[in-house]
């Protein structure tokens, strides 16, 4: 050996024997003294003045000056959606929000747009989910007018061309070939409809005949019914001046008239707390994928920043409690989560669920209700609610990262009813949540026995069968043959 190596060795062992030495104090240090550490209150966070104006012919803008950049973005909301569609045609909004953008407008084709918006590195885009349906732009400052022309051509003007409907249609029938494919998958689309119901306009899914059912004349009607300025909301963020900036607005959609608004029903939530045991047989898998849980509620519930807290406190990541007993410490699940979400206008869904070995499918779901019962008996610790309280409010200041967040946000308040200030009055409720708001929350909300429990797996595999917990539905998943 060299004397160089020989050198290193020794340098090694001195330090190994000095960490040895060290260890010992350090550890002392960090066990006894960590938990005393004091951190400075947070800053106050000055929330920028967004500009609002409603046009002659009624969209309602949002604008926020952001000089940072040469960029100028824009974010429209369209009051329409799936829940709009008729229940023979499902998927008519996403294909209809799809081919506004993709088949162009009446003067270009859509392949024309993307040449001419890539030449100026910029974007325009279209779509509609569930309960709104949205259109977006990003230019440079330089281009801004020429991407406003056509932004606001596609939202008037979509020729609907039959290529790119035919193109649409046929992924989504690609989507639906595949759609048993990803467990995970399977198991949260089959525990919405056991939730909210199979027909339910908020766990429905297309099927081959509903997508043959729609045509262009659909597409049309569709966006003739809900497209119009009386019924969009648009947030402009960038480097502009703002008065400008409004009446280029304005003179894009000058000629764009409004029309008469006759939104149809949406049928409520009817939900009833009652206990089912579900499977469905993958017999291609060595894993269970669980899901179970009731329904959940509104973020308008006065209980909603209790349940904030709840939530890490039971289903937060690596330091909630599912993921410390049930992952963890017994070691049932590769993955573990949960959550008690709430939606603006309907409500969400209160679920806990994990991937576990078949071998341990029964034993996992019965940890997972023990850890509900448990949320629900007596008062979470000290540490465990300072910690989920530090959690959400160290990161708070993440929502007003970006000034398009700030302005994109409070449009949607607006949009769906909420205060302009609800989310500083949520950070201000977190602050003042006691263990009795948690104990109390959890026991009014939460039912751990009357929760509706998927499976997905192999039934022969399991630790016990899965009649223990109660009477079993078999779901059948089978994908209905194309009309011929």
């Amino acid at each position: 050996m060299t004397r160089h190596g020989i050198l290193q060795i020794k340098a090694l062992l001195i330090a190994a024997l000095g960490i040895s030495i060290l260890l010992p104090g350090c550890s002392n240090f960090r066990s006894s003294d960590y938990g005393k550490l004091k951190y400075p209150k947070l800053g106050t966070i000055e929330i920028p003045e967004v500009t609002r104006r409603t046009l002659p012919n009624g969209v309602r803008l949002f604008a926020l000056e952001d000089h940072e950049l040469p960029l100028i973005t824009i974010f429209a909301r369209i009051r329409t959606g799936s829940v709009y569609e008729p229940a023979g045609k499902i998927a008519l909004a996403s294909i209809t929000g799809e081919v506004m953008r993709t088949g162009g407008t009446q003067a270009k084709t859509g392949d024309q747009l993307d040449e001419e918006l890539e030449a100026m590195a910029a974007s325009v885009e279209t779509s509609i989910g569930l309960n709104s349906g949205s259109a977006s732009l990003s230019a440079m400052k330089e281009n801004f007018d020429q991407a406003l022309e056509i932004f606001a051509d596609v939202l008037m003007n979509p020729a609907f061309r039959e290529d790119k409907i035919q193109l649409a249609k046929m992924q989504r029938r690609s989507a639906i070939a595949r759609r048993n494919d990803n467990v995970r998958a399977v198991a949260g689309r089959e525990f919405e409809k056991l939730i909210y119901g199979p027909q339910s306009i908020y766990a429905r899914h297309a099927e081959y005949a509903t997508i043959d059912n729609i045509t262009r004349d659909d597409l049309v009607e569709f966006h003739s019914k809900f497209f119009a300025p009386n019924n969009m909301m648009i947030a402009v963020c960038g480097d502009f001046d703002t008065e400008q900036i409004v009446r280029k607005i304005e003179k894009a959609f000058e000629n764009w008239k409004k029309i008469d608004l006759n939104f149809p029903d949406i049928p409520k939530v009817a939900y009833d707390f009652n206990k089912t045991v579900n499977q469905i047989r993958k017999d291609d898998v060595n894993q269970s994928n669980i899901y179970l849980g009731h329904i959940g509620g509104l973020m308008s519930d006065p209980d909603y920043f209790a349940l904030v807290v709840m939530n890490k406190i039971l289903g937060g990541g690596f330091t909630g409690r599912l993921f410390k007993n049930v992952r963890s410490r017994q070691g049932l699940a590769y993955s573990v989560f949960g959550a008690y979400s709430a939606n603006y206008d309907f409500p969400g869904l209160f679920y806990v669920g994990c991937q576990t070995k078949s071998a341990s499918t029964v034993h996992a779901i019965e940890a997972m209700i023990a850890e509900i019962e448990k949320i629900r008996q007596a008062e979470v610790t000290d540490e465990e609610l300072a910690l989920a309280k530090e959690s959400f409010l160290n990161s708070f200041v993440f929502n007003f990262d970006t000034k398009g967040e700030i302005v994109n946000r409070l449009m949607t308040y607006e949009y769906f009813g909420y205060p302009a200030d609800f989310l500083m009055k949520t950070k201000e409720n977190v602050e003042n949540i006691t263990k009795a708001d948690i104990l109390r929350v959890a026991k009014k909300h939460l039912r751990p026995g009357s929760v509706r429990i998927l499976a997905v797996g192999r039934p022969e595999d399991f630790d016990k069968p899965l009649s223990t917990l109660g009477p079993v539905n078999e779901i059948d998943i089978t994908i209905p043959e194309p009309p011929k």
